[in-house]
């Protein structure tokens, strides 16, 4: 494991770069936002996730690529909930009226603290304190980044010492080709149900059937244009089961996960221009894909709040597996 300091916060603190490798993968990770900033499978040139070239510019754009984000991954509707007996008000950092991705100085924008590092696997840590970002109980969260064999294996861990809420997702955007978009990418997810939203990306009622839509995903299909919703995997957190499948250019990935949801989100309003991103190159509308395991959206107000409750003596575990493979083109 080699690890540098790449940049700095706006406050001046260092940005560290931890490598991690195998004889299949390669990444590199960021200690600001416990972010993948690269991830490379031998044989390919290009890598399989958007990025930037800069490390700076992590701490100066917005649409959290690679990030871990929380404590609440996602939409909030109106940015509150009822915790403990309380009307708790968050911070408001989308449109003003509602909280994403847990604020404005969300997990994914903060600075995480090196705990241990390998040559294949390095666990980083942040305390949220009580009251930040209007979220009770000061929450103690690690992520454990691996690699084993074609596997990139994400745990995350967090405990609080009062009733909060907690939800952390990875939010890489996946490009399996290298491709400009990912028109050529063909997705499945196992999923039986989704979230219809209204504008503002909120869940407009309870989960639905894909039955007859275009978010029927339960066969690999085009990615379709502007989705940016939930699919509903399971009532709660379970052991680690297949839940989706990502093909393009004769690369293969395959996502395991315990969580709940997936928010599949084909980054139409991507933008990163002059050559800023990995490579000097330049990302636009679909340049890639998120696919995040979490929760379900906003799970703390539609009825699905053991998705997201914590509490003292309790302990928060999210795995994720994305498996990477070769495959014939035809």
């Amino acid at each position: 494991m080699s690890s540098e300091i790449v940049a700095e916060t706006p406050g001046g603190r260092p940005i560290h770069e931890l490598r991690l490798e195998n004889d299949t993968l390669t990444a590199r990770l960021l200690t600001y936002g416990a972010t993948l900033r690269d991830l490379r499978l031998a044989g390919i040139e290009h890598p399989l996730v958007l990025g930037f070239e800069d490390a700076a510019d992590y701490t100066r754009e917005m649409p959290y690529m690679g990030a871990i984000v929380g404590r609440v991954a996602n939409r909030i509707a109106r940015g509150t909930a009822e915790i403990g007996g309380s009307t708790c008000l968050f911070d408001l950092n989308e449109r003003h009226v509602q909280t994403l991705h847990g604020g404005h100085d969300g997990s994914g924008r903060r600075l995480w603290k090196i705990e241990e590092a390998s040559g294949t696997h390095a666990v980083l840590s942040d305390t949220m304190p009580d009251g930040h970002m209007g979220f009770p109980g000061t929450l103690k969260v690690k992520v454990r980044y691996s690699l084993e064999g074609p596997a990139l294996v994400i745990a995350i861990t967090a405990t609080t010492d009062a009733p909060t809420l907690c939800n952390f997702a990875p939010h890489s955007y996946f490009n399996l080709s290298g491709s400009d978009v990912i028109d050529d990418h063909l997705l499945s997810v196992a999923a039986d149900l989704w979230q219809p939203v209204d504008r503002r990306q909120i869940p407009e009622g309870p989960p639905v059937p894909v039955e007859g839509t275009s978010y029927d995903l339960r066969q690999p299909a085009q990615v379709p244009h502007g989705i940016d919703h939930g699919f509903c995997l399971s009532d709660t957190r379970r052991a680690p089961r297949h839940v989706a499948t990502l093909t393009a250019g004769g690369t293969r990935m395959n996502i395991e996960t315990t969580e709940p949801g997936l928010q599949v989100y084909d980054g139409s309003l991507i933008s990163v221009p002059d050559g800023l991103g990995l490579g000097g190159r330049s990302y636009g509308a679909r340049a890639g894909i998120a696919l995040e395991t979490q929760a379900w959206v906003d799970a703390a107000n539609i009825g699905a709040r053991a998705q997201v409750d914590l509490f003292p003596g309790e302990s928060y575990r999210h795995f994720s597996r994305f498996v990477f493979a070769r495959q014939p083109q035809t």
